[in-house]
């Protein structure tokens, strides 16, 4: 059975739903309104009971689907291939805040190349150059393409011109939001939005599967 990829989102049109006549009253904006459209797709999306939850860590809400603890505690039965998973991550570079935590990153699930593969790496949502952290929030840990977290590829020098700008910019307003395409914890897409000095809004879909 071919996998089934979910749709992306109109960010376009939850810009002109904004109505903000500055730069950080579109920033408020964005902050109040894309949680929610995040969480309604997601939840069309998926097939299983959620659990959702924000988390907040340094300058950014992580909103996580804690969908193991229906199981663990029988509000739903056992599946197989389900996963706790984020939803989404957005927040505020900020790389006074960087953290680099590559020992608890090397602990988490064990060696990368020997449960995974060569072509995979563990990487970050939110990167640590930008504030982004794994000791305290491992939701914002997800198998990733290696060519694409090391930006090797044409996408992963994309991806990197993305978070360098952010890294430029402390306190650009950004997002990094995975699509799935099975139940899961390896997305299949991410979506990554920078919030730009101008007002503009870029987004960029990068596929993460081989």
């Amino acid at each position: 059975m071919a996998e089934k990829v979910r749709v992306g989102i109109d960010y376009e049109a939850v810009l002109r739903t904004a109505g903000a006549s500055s730069l950080p009253e579109l920033i408020a904006y964005l902050s109040e309104e894309l949680p929610y459209v995040w969480r309604d797709q997601y939840l069309a999306d998926s097939k299983l009971p959620s659990n959702i939850m924000m988390v907040t860590h340094g300058s950014f809400e992580y909103i996580f689907d804690d969908y193991q603890t229906l199981e663990n505690t029988g509000q739903t039965p056992y599946h197989p291939t389900a996963m706790s998973r984020l939803v989404a991550v957005h927040g505020h570079s900020d790389p006074k805040a960087r953290k680099r935590d590559d020992g608890r990153l090397k602990r988490w699930i064990g060696p990368t190349n020997t449960v995974y593969g060569h072509q995979w790496d563990k990487g970050h949502f939110i990167a640590h150059t930008m504030g982004g952290a794994v000791d305290g929030v491992e939701a914002n840990v997800f198998i990733q393409r290696r060519d694409l977290n090391r930006g090797w590829s044409k996408e992963g020098a994309r991806y990197r011109e993305m978070e360098k700008y952010c890294v430029a910019h402390p306190g650009t307003y950004c997002f990094s939001r995975p699509v799935y395409a099975d139940e899961t914890s390896r997305p299949a897409f991410v979506e990554f939005g920078v919030l730009r000095s101008a007002g503009d809004l870029w987004v960029e879909r990068f596929s993460n599967r081989i």
